[in-house]
C-alpha cells in the first residue's frame, strides 16, 4: 500500500485505514470514495439503529442512495467482527465505529473485548477495510457517568485501533489532517491537480493519479491549496 491508497491486494491490518472527524465533517464521503475506486462488489457494514422516526428516515435514504451506487449493505450494530470475517475476500466500510460502541455500552456488552475481537478479524480480511468513526473527545467533560464513559472508552479504542491500521485521517471542515500515512505528497504535487479538480472529478482523478495522489480526498484538499 502506498500512502493511503488502497488496492484490492491489501488485506489484514496492513489494509486497514482508520477515518475519523465530525458530524457532517465529509469522513463519510471520503471512506466511500477510497472503496469506490476499487471494482465492485463492496460491502458496507452500517451499525447505526432506528431509535426514533428521525433516524429511521436518515438511514432508509442512506441506504437508498448506496443502493445506487452499487454498495451492498449490511446492517449489524453488534457482532461486526462476525461480519467482517463472513465477508473477508470483499472490500468493506464500516460506517461507524461510535454508533456501534454506542449499541456495546447500551446493551452493556465487554467493550474490551469486542475491540479485541474487532482487531482480531481486521489482521485475517483478504481485501481492504475502511472504518469510520467520530472524533468526540474535543469538546466539554460530559455532565453524566454514561456519557464520560463514551468518551473515554473512544478514546481508548479510536487510539487502538489506529496504532494497528495502516493509515488514519482526521477530517476536518471538508479538509483532511492525515497523522498516520506512509507516503505525504509534497505542496508543489497537490497543487498540480487543482485545475483537473475544477474541470470534474473524473479530470480530477486522472491528474491525481499521474501525480500519484490518490486517493480523492488528498484531490479535494489541493482546491483549498488553490487559495494560498
Amino acid at each position: 500500500m502506498s500512502g493511503v491508497v488502497l488496492n484490492l491486494s491489501d488485506t489484514g491490518l496492513a489494509g486497514t485505514l482508520l477515518v475519523l472527524g465530525g458530524a457532517r465533517s465529509g469522513k463519510s464521503r471520503l471512506a466511500e470514495a477510497c472503496l469506490t475506486a476499487l471494482p465492485g462488489p463492496r460491502l458496507y457494514v452500517a451499525t447505526g439503529r432506528a431509535w426514533d422516526e428521525e433516524m429511521g428516515a436518515r438511514i432508509a435514504q442512506h441506504k437508498s442512495a448506496r443502493a445506487h451506487a452499487g454498495w451492498q449493505t449490511v446492517e449489524e450494530p453488534l457482532d461486526v467482527p462476525d461480519v467482517l470475517e463472513q465477508h473477508a475476500h470483499m472490500p468493506v466500510l464500516l460506517d461507524c465505529l461510535t454508533l456501534w460502541l454506542t449499541n456495546l455500552l447500551l446493551e452493556e456488552q465487554d467493550v474490551e473485548a469486542y475491540s479485541a475481537r474487532l482487531l482480531q478479524s481486521l489482521s485475517t480480511r483478504l481485501a481492504p477495510t475502511v472504518l469510520v468513526g467520530n472524533e468526540v473527545g474535543l469538546g466539554i467533560v460530559p455532565d453524566n457517568a454514561l456519557a464520560r464513559r463514551f468518551r473515554d472508552e473512544a478514546g481508548t479504542c479510536t487510539r487502538n485501533w489506529q496504532r494497528r491500521s495502516v493509515g488514519s485521517c482526521l477530517w476536518r471542515r471538508g479538509c483532511p489532517w492525515c497523522s498516520k500515512t506512509t507516503n505525504q505528497p509534497d505542496l508543489a504535487s497537490l497543487r498540480r491537480v487543482v485545475w483537473g479538480f475544477e474541470a470534474g472529478p473524473a479530470c480530477c482523478y486522472n491528474e491525481g493519479q499521474k501525480a500519484g495522489l490518490f486517493p480523492p480526498y488528498l484531490l479535494e484538499r489541493a482546491l483549498w491549496l488553490k487559495h494560498w
